[in-house]
């Protein structure tokens, strides 16, 4: 008895040898674009490299199931020129990311085949689910843009894990936006971290 009261015994042993096969947590990171990342071309391969979560293209839609699921990728244009009134708000905001939200680039004509699968469950215009590690988007106008990647239950409920990266594509020469009257240009207000 005084054996287990002090934490030994088998049933303790038991309880650590469990502990110890418990898998670790989910985790997502983003190999490309790294943020920061500057290009010329109006497309974007984003691949990402998932840990301790199953991505399940079979259970897609269906019940949540302990760590399987898919991945929702949200991308989203910061503006061009922002009025420093707005850039201030939400970086007061209490409810918040200290950031403009933009225009989303989630929708078929951007994101393709994702972006139909988000038209089919009702998600256009905030997310682009996906069942593989990765995402094309195209047709992307210059600017800064700002990808949230967030791992998803089978049911399309978000968890916890997520990424983000902010990535730019740069206009041509000489056709960048001019901002006047004040306004913040996209680079303030993209808040790249």
């Amino acid at each position: 008895m005084a054996v287990l009261a002090l934490g030994g015994g088998k049933d303790s042993e038991r309880a650590r040898a469990a502990v110890a096969a418990t898998p670790g947590a989910p985790s997502v990171e983003v190999i490309a674009p790294r943020s920061g990342a500057r290009q010329k071309s109006s497309a974007v391969v984003v691949k990402v490299k998932v840990e301790n979560f199953q991505l399940s293209p079979r259970h897609f839609g269906g019940e949540p199931q302990l760590g399987e699921g898919h991945i929702r990728f949200g991308l989203n244009r910061v503006p061009d020129c922002v009025d420093p009134v707005k850039l201030q708000r939400a970086i007061d905001s209490p409810l918040g990311n200290e950031r403009l939200i933009g225009a989303s680039f989630d929708f078929p004509q951007y994101a393709g085949p994702n972006g139909v699968l988000a038209e089919w469950i009702g998600s256009v215009g905030s997310y682009s689910p996906a069942t593989r590690p990765e995402i094309y988007y195209h047709d992307l106008k210059p600017g800064f843009y700002r990808l949230v990647i967030t791992l998803a239950r089978n049911d399309g409920s978000p968890t916890p894990f997520h990424a983000v990266t902010n990535f730019q594509i740069l206009p041509r020469p000489g056709h960048g936006p001019k901002c006047t009257g004040g306004k913040v240009p996209s680079a303030k207000a993209a808040a790249f971290d």
